[in-house]
């Protein structure tokens, strides 16, 4: 389906079904982990560190436990207090840094505010680090040698490659500069690569005439964790969506009293696009799949060799 903005919306739109393809992807390592253990080599093994008790990171470090029994990983779960101090969560990284059956590693962010989260990311080796924050692996990225990519980027991509949607010469605008998401998609991208080849236009806060930009794009991905901001009158008729939002929205009708609400308005900016992620079951499984690959990527040295 062709990506060039039209002046007429697209008759239908359809959705990319991040939670499929996730598990596509699951079944893909899960073959590949039964194959290592008839080989006589061990499962990969990920351990996530868990400061305090934030819902979001309850629910995603809990998800990111049970994809690891799906795939036959093995998996820790160290949970802390959010009175740990710096020190001591620098030593507990440091030790399992030195643990040789742990082949990655994620402290979970956000920290409490007394935890700079960049001493943590920068104390983990690069060859641990599974959520792809490392200088060392951002660097890597950005040079354009292999390097574990930020999972949630590298989830992005790979939805665009399994849709077989081209990108070749696109203009993507990415809405969001953070160094998680918004900046290394922005650089995934750019980059002489399949899935790649985009014009890309990094906006942020302080953007200008934000619509006029965001109007421009073939593909659009939101990542600036603001429910609904993007609207139907900022989107191109046949623009690609990609909707990183998740944030928990009050919402009576659900048991839970909350819902997730991604960054794109889906009602109103759907009937616009020709491919579009819904919130949920859009890029947030791709995430924790990226994650998994990594891990096996990690625990082969495939990077990083060992």
């Amino acid at each position: 389906m062709p990506m060039t903005p039209t002046s007429e919306a697209p008759a239908t739109y359809r959705l990319i079904d991040g939670k499929q393809t996730a598990e596509d992807i699951k079944v893909e390592i899960a073959a590949e982990v039964v194959q290592r253990k008839a080989a006589g080599q061990k499962p990969p093994h990920l351990a996530a560190i868990l400061v305090g008790h934030d819902g979001g990171s309850e629910t995603y470090v809990r998800n990111k436990v049970l994809a690891c029994e799906r795939v036959g990983f093995e998996s820790t779960l160290l949970r802390y207090e959010d009175t740990i101090t710096e020190a001591e969560l620098l030593a507990k990284v440091d030790e399992l840094n030195q643990d040789e059956q742990i082949d990655g590693f994620i402290v979970q962010l956000p920290l409490p505010k007394h935890i700079d989260p960049n001493k943590v990311i920068e104390a983990i080796r690069p060859e641990k680090d599974v959520d792809g924050f490392h200088p060392m692996n951002i660097g890597r990225m950005v040079a354009g040698l292999p390097a574990l990519l930020p999972a949630t980027p590298s989830g992005i991509v790979e939805l665009l490659r399994r849709y077989e949607l081209v990108t070749d010469g696109k203009h993507c605008v990415v809405i969001g500069r953070s160094n998680i998401v918004g900046t290394p998609v922005s650089i995934l991208l750019a980059k002489n690569l399949e899935p790649g080849n985009c014009t890309v236009t990094l906006c942020h806060s302080r953007t200008q005439n934000l619509a006029e930009i965001t109007r421009t794009a073939d593909i659009l991905v939101a990542a600036i964790g603001r429910p609904g901001f993007v609207t139907a009158d900022m989107v191109s008729p046949g623009a690609v969506v990609i909707d990183v939002g998740t944030t928990r929205v009050e919402d009576a009708t659900k048991k839970a009293g909350w819902a997730l609400r991604g960054d794109v308005s889906f009602e109103d900016v759907a009937p616009k696009a020709s491919y579009i992620t819904p919130v949920p079951g859009g890029v947030g499984p791709m995430t924790i799949a990226m994650l998994l690959l990594n891990t096996l990527r990690a625990a082969k040295g495939e990077i990083y060799p060992r």
